[in-house]
């Protein structure tokens, strides 16, 4: 592993656009494929709704992979959605994903500690969100509970899946060295994370501002913030790239061979 320096944080952030802009339509593509057969899952009657989490570490690899055939020149097909599936891997992703529904519902079930289970009850009901609702029952204490209660899961599956897949690691040894490959680069990821808050507010406020000087229009503004929010959505799925270039180096053709 790497050593990285806080900067790094935001130069994932600038990479990330960077990867997008060289082939916008392909990941494009390959976004709204994953959103597609998300939505399909979710037809499939109560297991519908744990597939997509559970899927989640064999589709991280398409983009990742994709990441890397745009660094290498590389085109982006449209085969590569399916490429976790094709992975010797698949049942390690697998067995991960459904690691990754059990840490998260157990940060939401701690979220019980301060709000006597009304967020618990908010996420397995699907009621509609009330900002009343928030302030007066805790479930916003609950939601900062369950956050905050995530982020050990959230630092130990978020290289896993691509040592799964590249690194031929177990899924033990994986969650094991991703966790304090996060750790390490702590205050990158602290710049990263921050970046990306500043950059999901600022830029849709700064559009939403110059729409409605020049438009007017409720609805103008809504119909311009659907595909910013998809494009900053593709170019931080793009920045998970870098992020682990930094630390683990650029994969190389063993590590393809494993994928």
């Amino acid at each position: 592993m790497n050593d990285v320096t806080a900067k790094a944080g935001w130069d994932w952030v600038r990479q990330g656009f960077r990867l997008f802009r060289q082939q916008p339509l392909e990941m494009l593509s390959l976004f709204f494929a994953y959103m597609f057969f998300n939505m399909v899952l979710g037809f499939i009657p109560v297991i519908g709704q744990f597939l997509p989490f559970v899927l989640i570490p064999v589709f991280s690899l398409s983009f990742m992979e994709a990441c890397r055939r745009i660094e290498c020149g590389q085109r982006v097909l449209p085969g590569l959605f399916l490429s976790g599936f094709r992975s010797p891997a698949l049942p390690r992703l697998l067995l991960l994903g459904v690691l990754y529904v059990v840490a998260i519902s157990l940060a939401v079930f701690a979220s019980n500690l301060t709000d006597d289970g009304v967020f618990w009850e908010f996420i397995t009901s699907q009621k509609p969100l009330d900002p009343k609702t928030m302030s007066e029952t805790g479930l916003f204490l609950g939601m900062m509970t369950s956050a905050i209660a995530y982020i050990p899961a959230m630092m130990a599956f978020w290289y896993a899946a691509v040592l799964i897949a590249w690194k031929n690691m177990s899924v033990a040894k994986a969650i094991f060295f991703s966790f304090f490959a996060v750790h390490r680069a702590g205050m990158a990821f602290m710049v990263y994370g921050l970046g990306w808050v500043a950059v999901g507010i600022l830029v849709p406020a700064m559009i939403s501002i110059l729409i409605a000087v020049i438009v007017g229009k409720a609805y103008a503004i809504v119909f311009a913030m659907m595909p910013v929010s998809i494009i900053l959505s593709v170019a931080m799925y793009c920045s998970f790239y870098p992020t682990y270039t930094d630390v683990f180096g650029k994969p190389d053709e063993n590590d393809q061979s494993a994928a």
